[in-house]
């Protein structure tokens, strides 16, 4: 099994050249807010060695409305008449368009693992699950693993998630301390958002004891055959915390 622990964005003083001096693979969370230009991802990579492992978050275009407040971020003005074909994975010609887009970007940084984090506000219902079905069946793909976090009322249809990750060859996303993870992929994929709080506690520090459940979580991966497994801190101190996790899981496997 392959453990790897990284962080979701340069959290480094230095930047690329000396996050890559300690951390193997990191989320990109830039592209959420506004997608960077096919070019200056090649440079990312050409700042970083050939084995490192990038991931990034889908671009928000996709899965948020043009009314949430991540938009303010995004520099991209929408027309009135279009504010409602985006977001949601609503199968449209805008989000799917958006889509492609942001394949592009993920394509040229050669990332392993797209993240599509959905918000509280896309909750489980029956419109939002045939936009999912529609979505996912008509998306182009990629070379990445496409991975989907549901936030929301989601973690109490779990069954459902295990069947639209399975029809649709997706990995079910994850904070471990927060919901259990249903996926049967060989790639788990953890994003650590701090323990308490509601959907994110982003002031948590992790301790020896958080530690050590996180590694009987690996565990069991390790044991239901999984052979890749991703630990992205998610909070303040996470630098100091996947440094500290990076040092601790060693012990173990």
């Amino acid at each position: 099994m392959n453990i790897r622990v990284g962080c979701c964005g340069w959290c480094i003083k230095g930047g690329k050249r000396e996050y890559c001096k300690v951390f193997e693979t990191v989320e990109i969370q830039e592209t959420f807010y506004k997608l960077p230009r096919v070019e200056t991802v090649k440079k990312w990579r050409e700042e970083t060695y050939s084995e490192f492992i990038f991931n990034m978050k889908a671009w928000q275009a996709v899965t948020h409305p043009p009314t949430s407040p991540t938009w303010r971020r995004s520099g991209v003005r929408i027309a009135r008449s279009k504010i409602s074909k985006y977001g949601f994975l609503k199968p449209t010609e805008e989000n799917f368009e958006a889509w492609e887009k942001t394949l592009e970007v993920a394509e040229a940084m050669n990332a392993r693992v797209v993240v599509i984090q959905t918000p509280a506000s896309f909750s489980y219902s029956r419109d939002n699950l045939e936009n999912i079905e529609e979505f996912f069946s008509t998306a182009k793909r990629g070379s990445s693993n496409i991975g989907w976090e549901p936030r929301g009322d989601w973690r109490e249809h779990l069954d459902e998630i295990r069947r639209i990750c399975i029809k649709h060859d997706i990995l079910h996303i994850t904070d471990p301390f927060r919901c259990e993870n249903v996926s049967i992929h060989n790639v788990r994929y953890y994003r650590l958002h701090g323990i308490g709080g509601k959907e994110v506690n982003y002031s948590y520090k992790y301790t020896v004891s958080d530690f050590k459940k996180l590694v009987e979580i690996i565990g069991r991966d390790k044991d239901e055959g999984v052979e890749d497994v991703y630990i992205m801190f998610n909070n303040i101190s996470m630098r100091d915390d996947a440094l500290n996790f990076k040092n601790f899981v060693l012990s173990y496997f």
